[in-house]
C-alpha cells in the first residue's frame, strides 16, 4: 500500500520509475535503488521461505552513493570504477551487489507475471516457476536444494495478494510494474561485465 494509505504497494513504485532516467537517458542510482527498496520488501512477506533473496540487498549500493551522491549519481559510475581497478569481481564489490540485486527484481517480475498470467496457480507453483526461470541457475546445488524444500512454506495466494493490495486495482498496477520496470533490468544486465554472469551471492552488511 502507498505511504499515504491509497492504492496498492505498487503505487509509489510506479511513480518512482518516472524519475529512474535522467534527462539525457542515464540511470540515476538514488531513484532505481528508491524503486527497488518500495518493492523488495515484498520478499518479506514471505517469511523463511524466501531467505534466498535478501530484501536489504541493495544496503551496498545505497552506502556507497551516500559515500560521494554528487560522484556516484549516475549507478554506472561506481561499476566502471570497480571495473577499471579489476574489482568488480569481488563478492563485495558494489558490481556484484548490483547484479544480484537485479537477479532478485528479475524474480519479483517473473513472480508478479505469474500470478497475473495463472490465476488458478498455487503460490508455491508461482514463486517455484519464478525462481527456475530466474535464480536457479545461478544458485548452486545446496541452494537449489534448499530452495525447492522452502517454496512449499510460502503463504497462501489469497492472503499474499491480500498483503499487497489496497483500495487501488492490484491486478492493473502489477501489470503496469510489469511491463515498465524490466527494460531497466535489462540495461543493467548489458552494462554489467560479462564475467559477473558466475559470480557469487551477495550477502550485504548492514550499515
Amino acid at each position: 500500500m502507498g505511504a499515504d494509505g491509497l492504492g496498492t504497494v505498487f503505487t509509489p513504485s510506479l511513480e518512482g520509475m518516472k524519475h529512474v532516467k535522467s534527462d539525457h537517458g542515464e540511470m540515476l542510482t538514488k531513484p532505481f535503488l528508491d524503486v527497488c527498496k518500495l518493492i523488495l520488501p515484498v520478499i518479506d512477506k514471505f517469511g523463511a521461505a524466501m531467505t534466498l533473496v535478501k530484501s536489504d540487498i541493495g544496503t551496498r549500493l545505497e552506502n556507497k552513493y551516500l559515500s560521494d551522491p554528487s560522484k556516484y549519481n549516475h549507478l554506472y559510475t561506481m561499476i566502471q570504477e570497480e571495473v577499471d581497478a579489476k574489482t568488480a569481481k569481488g563478492s563485495s564489490s558494489c558490481t556484484n551487489c548490483l547484479l544480484w540485486l537485479t537477479r532478485a527484481m528479475d524474480f519479483l517480475v517473473e513472480l508478479f507475471l505469474n500470478l497475473l498470467a495463472h490465476p488458478d496457480w498455487t503460490m508455491s507453483q508461482a514463486c517455484a516457476d519464478s525462481y527456475g526461470k530466474t535464480l536457479k541457475k545461478f544458485h548452486g546445488w545446496v541452494a537449489s536444494s534448499y530452495s525447492t524444500v522452502v517454496m512449499k512454506l510460502v503463504p497462501d495466494r489469497k492472503k499474499f495478494m491480500e498483503v499487497i493490495s489496497g483500495p487501488g486495482n492490484v491486478s492493473a498496477d502489477m501489470e503496469q510494474f510489469c511491463t515498465t520496470f524490466p527494460p531497466f533490468l535489462e540495461e543493467n544486465h548489458k552494462f554489467l561485465p560479462k564475467s559477473m554472469s558466475v559470480s557469487v551471492p551477495c550477502f550485504p552488511v548492514r550499515a
